[in-house]
């Protein structure tokens, strides 16, 4: 059974457990994108994704993806990559490009589930400081970065993406020392893809997932725009 959420933004989702299996984690569709209603859904293990022409749907997969920042992998090319120095990297500074970027099709998927409404809700938690971004560039050109949401001590991770080889693993290093620094424990990477896995993530079951944000979504972590924190990084290893 497929819920259907009324307009109130702070009415309750029903609980993931009833999530379908197929496909996997399916739970609702329909309501809005608010910032009251992104945060409800984040903080309970729910995120939107649907593509052009189909309603709001909300999933909460099992197991989930996760990467917890102290297992980072870092290849030895990657390590040798971050040693050259050849990229700068920001935070906070392009979110706009950083979300128009990742919602262009890629080779193996030409269409994209980031649609104009999609985009204007992030930009509307960027606004409030919830939804940061971690830009990759090279000779002020941006070739890389990443976007997601933050609550409490958990990050949770929408979509990156890549011009120049290593870019977006830069960025997703980059993010996990500067969430260490500020007392995050958790990325959640959603669903399972080879290349997440093979730089540390792991799955586990969405009953563990939801118990950590239970426990870290109301940790003390600074809020604010990262931009102030620390706007510019030279990546050496």
């Amino acid at each position: 059974m497929i819920f259907r959420l009324n307009e109130d933004p702070y009415s309750p989702f029903p609980d993931v457990a009833l999530a379908e299996t197929e496909p996997n984690g399916l739970l609702a569709l329909g309501g809005d994108l608010s910032p009251e209603r992104l945060i409800n859904a984040y903080r309970h293990g729910i995120f939107p994704w649907f593509s052009e022409n189909e309603p709001i749907l909300w999933w909460s997969p099992d197991p989930r993806t996760v990467l917890y920042p102290t297992k980072i992998r870092i290849s030895r090319s990657l390590r040798k990559t971050l040693r050259k120095g050849i990229f700068r990297v920001s935070f906070d500074n392009a979110f706009a490009q950083v979300i128009t970027a990742c919602s262009q099709p890629r080779k193996d998927a030409p269409g994209t589930w980031l649609v104009p409404e999609m985009i204007e809700a992030y930009l509307q938690l960027h606004a409030l400081d919830l939804a940061h971004s971690v830009e990759v560039w090279q000779e002020n050109r941006l070739i890389g970065g990443l976007y997601g949401v933050a609550i409490g001590g958990v990050f949770y991770g929408e979509s990156m993406f890549s011009r120049v080889s290593d870019s977006s693993k830069v960025a997703l290093v980059q993010l996990c020392s500067h969430l260490l620094e500020r007392g995050f424990r958790l990325i959640d990477c959603q669903v399972y893809t080879e290349h997440l896995i093979s730089l540390g993530a792991e799955e586990i079951p969405r009953e563990r997932f939801c118990g950590h944000l239970d426990d870290w979504c109301t940790l003390p972590v600074n809020p604010g725009s990262w931009s102030v924190d620390r706007a510019e990084t030279i990546t050496r290893g």
